[in-house]
């Protein structure tokens, strides 16, 4: 346990640092600096269009606690993590199937999970946020065993809706 908040930690501080390092010099820094483990291979990064990039930013960080690994100001994009979670923001990206209207995102949601939801439902409460569900417990069956999430759903400033998700075991 201890060393899984030490590895957590250190994932932090060091993505916090790489933050701080252009993205020209972000793979050598890596190379160069032995301290600062390499990110982690995300298999899945979703890519979210925004209408107001300095709202949205102001919600996923000052609000949920996403960490900026690197953004760019020359086009408003920033890449961001919540522990293990990646997403990514954008303003006038170049990839549109059609206008957006809102809400965005309609018929998805992502699931984000925490070690609790408690902490996540104070922060935005702190902030006057808006929930879109409330905590409560769900069971979800696999096969003949039965997964258990403490959740908590929020829409973000466009509308799309990211679920907190804490593990409650198997029944």
């Amino acid at each position: 346990m201890a060393k899984d908040i030490l590895s957590y930690f250190l994932f932090f501080v060091s993505t916090s640092l790489l933050s701080l390092i252009s993205d020209q010099c972000f793979a050598k820094a890596l190379t160069m600096t032995s301290s600062i483990p390499p990110p982690k291979t995300i298999a899945l990064v979703p890519e979210l269009e925004v209408s107001d990039f300095d709202r949205s930013m102001h919600f996923y960080v000052e609000v949920l606690g996403f960490v900026i690994q690197y953004d760019r100001a020359e086009r408003p994009f920033a890449y961001l993590a919540f522990g293990d979670a990646h997403i990514m923001i954008e303003k006038g990206g170049g990839w549109m199937t059609a206008h957006l209207e809102r809400p965005y995102g309609r018929g998805i949601n992502f699931q984000i999970r925490v070690p609790e939801v408690k902490s996540v439902r104070e922060r935005l409460a702190a902030a006057g946020w808006p929930v879109f569900q409330d905590i409560e417990d769900a069971w979800y069956r696999r096969g003949t065993e039965h997964f258990g999430a403490r959740e908590l759903v929020v829409q973000d400033p466009d509308g799309y809706l990211l679920r907190f998700s804490q593990d409650l075991g198997v029944r």
